[in-house]
This record gives structure tokens, sequence and C-alpha cells, in this order.
């Protein structure tokens, strides 16, 4: 028959909302705490090659629970970039603080990111960047000299001019660095203060959205984990490590659902959860196939609802691009259905001669086979089930051996699609795993 015709991941806190023509805004996560506007504010992925510093904001927003007072997230602020994992497809993003152009393809970024920044709630800004070699205040060789940003706190002064909580800079960036550098996974890994002194000898840093913080009086650091760390998984652990003994200084409690060690980040890193299309196509990405045929969706307006801060969408040449930070996760090939109205929210169907009734959206695992019962108000379509019934594949036994394994939807061949509709318009997709 024609193609036309996991679990669910379960990431808490929240879902990524995508609509592939809604204009480009800023994802804030807040986790918040009552009676309280003390906020740090964690600022990532203003330069789409910088992974270190996105992945370790997305583990922020997943793993991470708030006990006392408010952490704000901007995990992906320069989405498009770091899709394409380039510094900026449109430019240097940081260094559009100070002046931007209305026609900028950022300004709409730049506009609501300032507004972020300048809440009356936050309290402290952090801006995420991987850098380049390990920062000496001494010249040590290639990588390791006073011209590079790797390992470092950046600060654009010394102390804010207005007396306020978090504005002595210099004595703030040195507790932290004092404290990471007590557990470093390296000698050579050692964190230092940069202070690059914006206002007096770095033209290019009073563009830079730091400096833009600091001069409307809020406390604002940079963290900037090495490029020349051998991992990502390291990167991503002296980012966290920074971020802690900044909340440890601003005294927000937190706990975490995990151990943080480069093992286990590892693991965290490449947990992509799971895509919502519609609310009628749930993907787990999970062993996901990089290309995937026949989606059924409509042709103009489709929401892609993320369980993963960083995904993201990019339509090209009529296929849609499922992104993960800058991993290319898989390729949705359309094929354009009109949504259908009345459709059942639960579906009859016999798992291993047992009778079982299921979401119309929902996972079922099978050891066997399975059978779509009859006579219900849909017409079924098991993706890779060839039968002599062209029209309706209900009422037929499906058992894994019957399946054309190059329509599976895993990389392991045991995950397939079943597809209802009605009047030959779409109602929904459930995946049957076979166990």
């Amino acid at each position: 028959m024609s193609p036309m015709n996991l679990i669910y991941f379960k990431y808490i806190f929240f879902l990524i909302l995508i609509c592939t023509q809604a204009t480009a805004t800023v994802q804030l996560i807040k986790k918040e705490n009552p009676d309280s506007n003390t906020t740090l504010l964690v600022i990532a992925g203003i330069h789409g090659d910088e992974s270190g510093g996105y992945f370790a904001a997305s583990i922020l927003a997943s793993h991470y629970k708030i006990t006392n007072k408010n952490l704000w997230i901007v995990p992906n602020l320069n989405t498009k970039s770091i899709q394409a994992d380039t510094r900026g497809l449109n430019g240097d993003m940081n260094r559009k603080f100070s002046f931007i152009k209305e026609a900028d393809k950022d300004a709409l970024i730049i506009k609501e990111i300032k507004e972020i920044i300048l809440s009356k709630n936050v309290s402290l800004v952090l801006n995420l960047h991987d850098g380049h070699g390990f920062y000496r205040k001494e010249n040590q060789g290639n990588i390791f000299n006073p011209n590079s940003w790797g390992q470092t706190c950046v600060i654009d002064q010394v102390k804010l001019k207005q007396l306020q909580p978090f504005g002595d800079l210099n004595t703030i960036a040195s507790t932290v660095k004092t404290n990471m550098n007590k557990k470093l996974l390296q000698k050579h890994h050692s964190f230092d203060v940069k202070n690059t002194n914006t206002k007096f000898e770095d033209e290019d840093m009073r563009l830079s959205l730091t400096y833009y913080a600091v001069t409307n009086n809020k406390p604002a650091f940079a963290i900037e984990s090495s490029k020349n760390l051998s991992s990502l998984s390291e990167k991503v652990f002296y980012q966290l490590l920074a971020i802690e003994e900044f909340m440890n200084v601003m005294q927000i409690s937190y706990t975490r659902d995990f151990a943080l060690d480069i093992k286990e980040l590892g693991h965290l890193i490449q947990e992509y959860g799971s895509l919502t299309i519609n609310n009628n196509i749930v993907l787990d990405f999970t062993d996901i196939k990089k290309s995937l045929s026949y989606i059924p969706i409509e042709s103009n307006r489709n929401e892609f609802k993320f369980s993963h801060p960083l995904g993201s969408i990019n339509k090209d040449n009529g296929i849609y691009l499922a992104y993960i930070g800058n991993q290319h996760v898989t390729t949705l090939r359309p094929q354009y259905f009109k949504i259908a109205e009345g459709c059942p929210k639960n579906i009859d169907v016999n798992i291993d001669g047992t009778l079982s009734t299921i979401s119309a959206v929902s996972d079922f695992f099978v050891t066997d086979d399975f059978i779509i019962l009859e006579g219900q108000d849909f017409r079924v379509n098991v993706i890779g089930f060839t039968s002599m019934k062209t029209k309706d594949e209900s009422g037929l036994k499906v058992s894994l051996d019957s399946l054309n394994k190059k329509f599976s939807v895993d990389k392991s061949n045991r995950i397939y699609r079943i597809e209802f509709y009605k009047n030959d318009e779409f109602c929904s997709m459930s995946m049957v795993h076979f166990k």
C-alpha cells in the first residue's frame, strides 16, 4: 500500500511552541518563587557556534529546580545561527546592542532581549560563551595567553557606579573563580577573571550585551568555557559550575536531578526529547531516522512543540528540518492534508490477543501482533504494511515480519506509524513499538 495513506519523552517544565509562519521571538523560561524579586537571568546562544553555553542552558532549564528566589533562562537567543552552527548568520549579534538598523534581521530579537534585561526583577545577568584558548595573564604559548578568552569570567568594569546588591563585579567574579578552581577536571582548566575595561580600552565590547546591561546599572558577566576543551560535556560542566557559583553568591537555592560529572552530562546532552506536531502527531527523537517521508500535516500553518528547550524547525524548499541546538535530528518530508474534525479520541485495538483501548495519539507495545478493530469511525493506514486490502487496514493482523523496514520510524526498525483518517482528512497518528 502507498505510504501516503516510545514512549513519550517527559521533559518537565515546558513545551516550546513554534509556528512555521510566526515571527521570531525570544524564548524566556521562568523558574520563580513567590515573594521574591531577586532574579538571575542566564542568556545563551548569542553566538551559534558556542554549543557549551546553550546546551548548559538547556540542562539548567530541564533538570534544575529553584527552591527560592528566581531564575530566568534564554537558552537559544540566536536560533538560526545555532542551527547553522555559525557565529552569526546576520553578523555578530553581540555587536548590535549600542545601535541596530530597523532593517537588520536581528532587530526584533535585540529589542526583546533588551526589554528582558531591563526588567525590574532582573538582578544579575550571565551571558554564556565558548572562547578560544585558555586565558592567562602572562603569555605561556599559543593558546595560553592574555589574548585568549576561554575559561574566564569576563567583566566590563570593576564596579557599577550606583550602589546595589551585586554591583561589585570584580569581587563577585573573583569569588566565582576561586570556588570553581577548587573543582577543576584538570589543572590547566583553571578559570580567571578577565576585565576588558570596556569603556576605555575595548571599542568592540562597547557594542556588547554585557556592556549594555552594566551601562543600565544591571550587573552583568560573561562566562567563557574554552573551545579547546576536549568535549562538549566538559564545556557544559564548567558552564553549569559557574552558574551554580553565581546562584550561591545570590543565595538562590536549587536542586538538580543528576550528578554534575562528565559521564552523566554526556547522557543528558544526547537526550533530545520529542516533537509534537499539530497536537495529533508525536515523534520521539530517541533513535529516530535521519529522514521521514509522507508526514501528514497542513499545507500552510503548522504547530511544532518541542519538549527540549533547544528544539527548532527550519523549513527549506518544502521540507522541515528538526534541530536540537546545532544537531540536525531528522528531516520531515510532508504530505499535505486537511485536518479532520470530530475524530475519535480513543482507538480499540487487539494487542497480542488482548483487547485494549488506546489514545488516538499514543505509543503502544506489542510482542507478536496487533489488530486495529473494524467498525470504528475512521480509516486505518499502517505505514509499511502491505495487504490486498488497499483502502482500510483495520481488522488485519499486523506483525513485525509483515512490515517493510524502510518505513520504520527508528533506526532499529521496531517502531512504525499507524495513521487514522476520516473522509480522506487526517485525524491522528499512533506509534506501535515491537518488543
